[in-house]
């Protein structure tokens, strides 16, 4: 009885065709939002900020740039991680070489610049796909960390090979460096994660996005009909590495503060974002938000239960989370492809229905 469409009439085309046409669904996110910028910041403390609401965020952004990718324009693609050092060094060393320049900026310039790099290690798609698409994703993953490691310049020739995000303030109040406020580093990536999920949402339901998936589900007919695979293909490069490098960025900047590529943007981390896509959902946005929420919880969940409440040993409960994650994998890509984003459309659908018969 909670969630019905009785009395929920358009007028209008534009009416019909917005992102959220029933009313309720308008209302949840519009609840949802105004806790997430009202309520958490004033109620969340280090532990939870740094432990569950960070990694959130800037995974959620990096997961929807791979969906973009994978999910809507079927390009198979195991350089996330890669592509997010490209965000956190193109960040790096614009704070060092422009610190008159607001972070903000710093982030979306460093997103440009990896949406750049992607495309041209996306330029291969245009001649393979699938596994040898992945393959050639995973070449530039590996190229990429060893430029980073080997050329001194991308880290200002420091004797460590580290490097470290200097204090930077907006609106007087730092977001960046060892002297940030749990509140204010939240909001901050809370409102790139929010302008990034509009403006995926909106590609993805318009004209660019049906040419995405008008690829992923058969690029030749697609190309009969009048999608140019050229374009089609390279912008969903350029968006994703747009996303990706973001989050590489932010995971940078504000939430980690010093990296090394090898350890932070390794092959782990690819597989990492690939993973919430598929048990979160492909070609979903809310699927993109699942899997991050569901990955980041969930060693969360295992530590305090298996350790704090059972006592067992922190290396049996990390395999333990491997063993789920993996498990979950294979009964997802078997009983569910399209994820937890296709269990929550079932279930409202069922509680439009309820309690008549399905």
């Amino acid at each position: 009885m909670f969630y019905r469409e009785a009395g929920d009439f358009k007028t209008s085309y534009t009416e019909d065709n917005q992102t959220f046409p029933i009313k309720f669904d308008r209302y949840r996110y519009y609840a949802v939002l105004l806790i997430a910028f009202l309520v958490v910041p004033f109620v969340v403390n280090d532990y939870w900020v740094n432990a569950i609401f960070l990694p959130f965020l800037i995974y959620s952004i990096a997961a929807i740039g791979l969906n973009i990718l994978t999910g809507y324009c079927g390009q198979v693609s195991l350089g996330t991680g890669g592509f997010m050092a490209v965000g956190a060094y193109a960040c790096y060393k614009l704070m060092t070489a422009m610190p008159e320049v607001n972070i903000f900026f710093h982030i979306l310039l460093a997103g440009g610049i990896t949406g750049i790099v992607c495309v041209l290690f996306g330029l291969p798609s245009l001649r393979i796909k699938g596994f040898y698409l992945a393959v050639a994703t995973l070449a530039a993953q590996f190229f990429l960390v060893w430029l980073f490691n080997r050329v001194p310049w991308f880290y200002n020739y420091s004797a460590s090979g580290q490097i470290n995000a200097p204090e930077r303030t907006v609106f007087g109040v730092a977001v960046t460096g060892p002297n940030t406020d749990a509140w204010a580093t939240y909001m901050f990536c809370l409102v790139f994660v929010t302008i990034s999920a509009i403006i995926a949402r909106n590609l993805t339901r318009g004209t660019q996005g049906r040419r995405w998936m008008a690829i992923r589900d058969m690029d030749i007919a697609a190309e009969i009909i009048g999608v140019n695979p050229l374009k089609a293909k390279v912008s969903a490069f350029a968006v994703s590495g747009f996303f990706v490098g973001i989050s590489g960025a932010l995971l940078f900047a504000v939430f980690l503060g010093a990296v090394e590529v090898g350890e932070a943007f390794g092959i782990t981390k690819s597989f990492l974002v690939l993973f919430m896509i598929i048990i979160g959902g492909l070609g979903s946005i809310f699927g993109s938000f699942a899997g991050a929420a569901f990955l980041v919880v969930l060693p969360v969940v295992l530590k305090i239960v298996g350790v704090d409440w059972l006592g067992w040993p922190t290396d049996m409960v990390a395999h333990l989370q491997l063993i789920i994650v993996g498990a979950l994998i294979i009964i997802f890509l078997i009983a569910e492809p399209h994820g937890l984003a296709q269990l929550w459309r079932v279930a409202k659908e069922k509680l439009r229905l309820w309690p008549f018969p399905h």
